[in-house]
């Protein structure tokens, strides 16, 4: 089904007030004779085929801001602790959202779980806290987001430069007018917030139109999360997380430091961590600990959990992604028979 969402109509007329109403923050054109702006234009040309003088017309109307800096510099996954970050997804506004959200396109979330095994509560939940089911899409034009990011934030340029390329093949690619796409500060797009290099590479054309659009398709956003996670190699079936707590013998935990689960169900359970799973021993497991509201709170994390954060790069995102999903299932399927 293609579902045109109000802020795609048209997209030149969000990038007109966007442009009237002036910057909220300086904003300093780029400098296109600039060593790494001409490499990079070069880079495009000579590898890409693409058009010089188109490259330098939309560079030339792009613009360094400090707000996009700014942005980029708190993220909330990395300036709050767990409970109040959690707290910004899990609302009863957020779950009833969600709820109206899925009876408006189950059978087709259905559909997708019956083809990749990723359930619709994994799909709901990633844009319920993207995007508040297309409602938050962001307000920055991604040209300059990517061009701020990727010339004047000196941690990841090199990322963003790649991502402003990416921006550029996918705009002829997919015959996108790239001057009027809109996102975050990142440069992240629509509901299901793909940056351009995931656009290209999971996007995938769910309502069969010969279109990739997750600008104005809800058909193409659910289709497209759902191969994201597929590739990505999510287990149908098996569980995301678990809630854990401490025995006395717990006396070094064994916390995880990196993303990828590094331990097991057996060596965690055989260290003192008390949590539930019907997993086997052997299967992979990580242990981390967070910030909750009354103290420290323990989280088992399982394969799929390693899965999530492949969309994004936190376990607090992923744990909050999969927690707003099970609680909209469970608030939509209350009272349903079993």
């Amino acid at each position: 089904m293609k579902r045109i969402f109000p802020f795609a109509k048209p997209y030149l007329a969000l990038l007109t007030a966007l442009l009237l109403a002036g910057p909220a923050n300086p904003a300093l054109a780029l400098d296109l004779k600039r060593e790494d702006v001409r490499s990079f234009v070069d880079e495009l040309v000579d590898q890409h085929g693409l058009d010089r003088a188109y490259i330098n017309q939309v560079l030339a109307g792009s613009a360094t801001q400090q707000s996009i800096l700014d942005a980029m510099s708190r993220p909330a996954e990395k300036v709050k602790p767990w409970h109040e970050y959690r707290d910004i997804f899990l609302t009863s506004k957020r779950i009833d959202a969600g709820v109206e959200f899925y009876g408006q396109h189950r059978e087709r979330l259905e559909q997708i779980e019956a083809d990749t095994g990723v359930p619709p509560e994994m799909i709901l939940g990633i844009v319920g806290v993207e995007s508040f089911f297309g409602r938050i899409t962001g307000r920055h034009r991604v040209v300059d987001a990517l061009v701020t990011l990727g010339f004047d934030y000196p941690p990841r340029a090199k990322f963003f430069r790649s991502e402003l390329q990416q921006v550029f093949l996918l705009a002829q690619e997919e015959q996108l007018q790239l001057e009027a796409l809109v996102g975050s500060y990142a440069g992240a797009m629509g509901p299901p917030q793909f940056i351009p290099s995931s656009y290209r590479a999971y996007a995938v054309d769910g309502d069969g139109d010969g279109k990739r659009d997750l600008i104005g398709s809800w058909d193409d956003v659910l289709a497209s999360v759902g191969n994201y996670f597929a590739v990505h190699k999510w287990r149908a079936g098996e569980p995301v997380a678990a809630s854990a707590s401490l025995t006395d013998r717990a006396t070094e935990l064994p916390l995880q430091t990196s993303l990828k689960p590094g331990s097991s169900v057996g060596k965690l359970s055989a260290a003192g961590v008390l949590f539930a799973t019907e997993l086997h021993s052997d299967a992979t497991a990580g242990l981390w600990r967070l910030d909750g509201a009354a103290g420290d709170e323990y989280w088992v994390g399982f394969h799929n959990l390693y899965v999530i954060t492949r969309y994004n790069r936190s376990v607090m995102y992923a744990l909050a992604a999969w927690q707003l999903g099970n609680a909209i299932m469970a608030a939509a399927t209350d009272g349903e028979p079993s």
